[in-house]
């Protein structure tokens, strides 16, 4: 774990420069210079690409991570693997544009009532779509050759920087009008995924010719298999992060869908370690369960998922603890205030999934794969459904709830299947001791805001300037109390160690 510790290290401080970037960009400009049917637009737009994106790969970057081993050999140029990655996607494209165009009329119908913004600029969705699916596919190959770190940085701070520009181009210059908007945020794309194309060439370690002679019969046949396999779950498991986007867009409205944007993306900070841990142990996950060797498996998914369930609680507790004082420096926060609960209950859905998601990579590279396709299956018709009955009744809120209550019931599932088919438990005991930290931190926060945080209200300073010192002091002493728990408890060897060092304590 000691090369996929380090990788991962470098690909969360990337993560979260572009978290800062994004922090900037969402609270400052955005909620600034954007209406929240602006808001609205940009995400649905957003979501739209990757929907289509993900369809479009076939099961692409999915493939790369689980048939590379077959092709590896830094000598030959892993046999032209890059070409085959170029091609599969252009058929996927070309077969779902097809099908989009199909079905545009019933699209446009749905979104028309609540939604007419969207309808209006959805033809930029397929250009959009084009540039993250290849951006996504360099970066797939970018991770079987252990290279996370500068294709990382294109997409939390290159993307992150170049939609920043346009929306300052857009609200505070008054450079570009609306239409400018949409195609500033197709540009931004398109450069990111030609920067990670040439990056690509720079490593010198891929070829554009095919080898013929490693696409033996018994190899096309798996992959035909696992492509079509994919195909399907794409139809399942990428709608369903973006599902509640759609919902509360073709429901509610554009001015909601901002709303819920701003708060999804206070969520989505608690499963960042997720990207980068998960990024580059997928490889060392697929490589293990080809070799058959499971305990080494176990080993890594164990590992992975106690790692990123204390990362991932302890970033929520401190979302949460905290969320007051954010709404209050947000221009327009009191708008944006009333997805709040949203925070909560997403907060939970992230914790959850960034804990347990290793398991279905586990499960997804081994010959079990095809139990996911099941599980996403119900996932996404168990989301639909929750949708449709608590939307209606509890609005944003029920989105919510209906992604926190289907993946729930989806990890219940797949996890019980890895350990019953391949006996991997992905869960260990130090877990508790991540649920026993974050219970007393609870307990530390609530004795601050009775005893002390009354004292921060009363300094000569604002309401707003009072309630940031609090926040400021109670989230250092209480990270620091949190650190020292966590080393002196015994948490995780590889966190002690990283403590060690940075203090330069020696063991």
């Amino acid at each position: 774990m000691g090369v996929v510790i380090k990788q991962s290290i470098k690909g969360t401080i990337v993560n979260y420069v572009g978290i800062a970037i994004g922090f900037l960009t969402t609270f400052f400009i955005v909620t600034k210079y954007l209406t929240q049917e602006e808001i609205g637009l940009n995400r649905v737009l957003i979501d739209a690409g990757i929907l289509f994106a993900s369809f479009a790969q076939l099961g692409t970057s999915s493939s790369i991570i689980r048939f590379f081993p077959y092709f590896k050999d830094e000598n030959e140029k892993h046999h032209g693997f890059f070409f085959w990655t170029l091609i599969v996607p252009i058929v996927g494209f070309l077969l779902f544009f097809v099908v989009a165009k199909c079905l545009e009329g019933t699209i446009i119908q749905t979104f028309s009532k609540n939604s007419e913004l969207f309808v209006n600029y959805y033809r930029f969705v397929f250009p959009l779509s084009v540039f993250m699916l290849y951006q996504t596919v360099f970066e797939a190959n970018a991770n079987v050759l252990m290279r996370i770190v500068v294709p990382k940085f294109v997409r939390e701070v290159g993307v992150r920087v170049g939609l920043l520009l346009t929306y300052l181009l857009y609200g505070y210059w008054n450079v570009i009008n609306l239409d400018g908007l949409v195609i500033g945020i197709c540009i931004t794309y398109f450069v990111a995924a030609l920067v990670d194309f040439f990056y690509l060439l720079t490593l010198g370690k891929i070829s554009f010719k095919p080898d013929f002679k490693v696409l033996t019969k018994p190899l096309l046949k798996d992959f035909g298999f696992y492509t079509l396999f994919m195909l399907l779950n794409a139809v399942t498991a990428n709608v369903m992060p973006l599902l509640n986007t759609f919902f509360v867009s073709a429901g509610m409205g554009l001015a909601f869908t901002g709303i819920y944007a701003i708060a999804n993306y206070i969520a989505t900070v608690v499963e960042i370690p997720n990207r980068s841990l998960n990024a580059i142990v997928q490889p060392e996950i697929s490589e293990s369960i080809k070799n058959n060797d499971i305990q080494r498996a176990e080993t890594l998914c164990k590992s992975v998922s106690l790692h990123l369930m204390l990362s991932s609680a302890l970033i929520f507790f401190f979302i949460w603890i905290n969320l007051d004082a954010l709404f209050l420096l947000l221009p327009n926060g009191e708008m944006y205030e009333a997805g709040k609960s949203v925070v909560l209950i997403l907060g939970f859905a992230k914790f959850f999934n960034s804990t347990l998601f290793v398991g279905s990579s586990a499960l997804n590279y081994s010959k079990y794969y095809y139990w996911s396709l099941v599980f996403t299956i119900m996932l996404t018709v168990t989301a639909v459904l929750l949708n449709v009955l608590l939307i209606p009744r509890f609005g944003m809120d029920g989105a919510a709830m209906s992604h926190l209550l289907s993946y729930l019931t989806f990890y219940l599932c797949l996890l019980l299947i890895v350990r019953i088919k391949m006996d991997i438990n992905i869960l260990s005991m130090a877990q508790l001791k991540v649920l026993a930290l974050i219970l007393g931190l609870l307990v530390l926060n609530f004795g601050w805001v009775k005893g002390i945080a009354p004292l921060f209200m009363k300094l000569p300073f604002s309401v707003k300037a009072n309630a940031i010192v609090d926040a400021v002091v109670k989230s250092t002493v209480l990270m620091v109390a949190s650190v020292g728990i966590c080393y002196f408890w015994n948490i995780s060897d590889e966190v002690n160690r990283l403590v060690r060092k940075m203090l330069r304590i020696k063991e």
